[in-house]
């Protein structure tokens, strides 16, 4: 059986963790044939300008006939930047957006062509199919990440409500401000800066950290080794390994199956301990009884979702 952490032979068919813009024409379908070509025409030109100073090879674009889907495949502050250059170049063409970070597996299609599939250019349509034209929303797997990288991000977005896709997923959501489409090239210089600047050197207690995507967990880190080492971790305590550790501008990122993973909340004196399975609970319970908790509530199934509630005080 092969390494799930191992590095991928370039070029090789691989799952990987990348942002995934997702545009489309609105009001697309309701039109005219001539008129959908000229707006197609029009849209493609857009594209093809917002993308000029993107390396092919840092990026894999599909048609979806009234629209696009796009993959960024290194910084994920490139997907913010496209977006809005998208709206900078749009003119009067009717377009709204959104934006995912997860995981993708990326392949060649039946003509030998790049492709990407999976939750995370899914989830990138979802998020779009919320949007009002000329309008940008993101997840919130992507928000989180991107706040990772600059704190200053904040103050671009602005909480929406959550949204309940046909599947019965809920998706926490984020509109980008009318206010980046003026500041975008003061960020994209802030990027270009932080990218210029050398890295320090990480200590060797640097950890990585996880984030909630909804239907996965990201881990993110400074280096492969503290994505891989806490990889490791969560696949003790039954976690499925989704994407191996893959480098995304200067931040290393992996994704894992949360279904079988154990999630540890802290409520004040109480630490709320949940899986899917029983034995994960069991598991994590009984390590943390060792450090001096004490079970409060026995282990019960809660909403589908095996729960136990532990007091931390001595």
């Amino acid at each position: 059986m092969s390494d799930p952490l191992a590095p991928q032979a370039e070029g090789s068919s691989r799952t990987l963790v990348c942002s995934v813009l997702f545009v489309d024409i609105a009001g697309y379908s309701r039109r005219g044939v001539s008129e959908q070509i000229r707006l197609k025409q029009k849209f493609n030109e857009v594209l093809a300008g917002s993308l000029a100073d993107l390396e092919a090879r840092d990026r894999v674009v599909i048609d979806t006939g009234d629209g696009a889907a796009i993959a960024f495949l290194d910084d994920p502050e490139r997907a913010l930047f496209a977006a809005v250059a998208i709206f900078d170049n749009v003119g009067e063409l009717p377009v709204r957006m959104g934006i995912n970070l997860g995981p993708v597996y990326l392949a060649k299609d039946l003509n030998g062509q790049d492709n990407v599939i999976g939750d995370g250019i899914n989830v990138a349509q979802r998020v779009m199919s919320f949007a009002q034209e000329g309008e940008l929303l993101v997840s919130r797997s992507f928000y989180e990440v991107v706040l990772l990288l600059s704190g200053d991000y904040a103050s671009m977005f602005q909480a929406r409500s959550a949204q309940t896709d046909k599947h019965n997923r809920t998706h926490e959501l984020y509109a980008v401000s009318e206010a980046v489409r003026v500041g975008r090239r003061v960020a994209e210089a802030q990027a270009k800066r932080r990218s210029q600047r050398r890295p320090a050197a990480a200590p060797s207690t640097a950890r990585a950290t996880v984030s909630d995507a909804g239907s996965h967990f990201i881990v993110s880190g400074p280096t492969r080794e503290s994505v891989a080492a806490e990889l490791a971790r969560l696949a003790g305590e039954g976690a499925r390994v989704i994407s191996a550790p893959s480098l995304i501008g200067a931040t290393w990122m992996a994704s894992f199956d949360r279904g079988h993973a154990v999630k540890v909340d802290k409520l004040g004196m109480k630490t709320v301990v949940s899986a899917a399975t029983r034995e994960a609970v069991e598991a994590k319970v009984t390590e943390l009884v060792e450090f001096g908790a004490r079970l409060d509530q026995e282990i019960e199934q809660i909403d589908g979702v095996w729960t136990a509630v532990l007091d931390d005080a001595s």
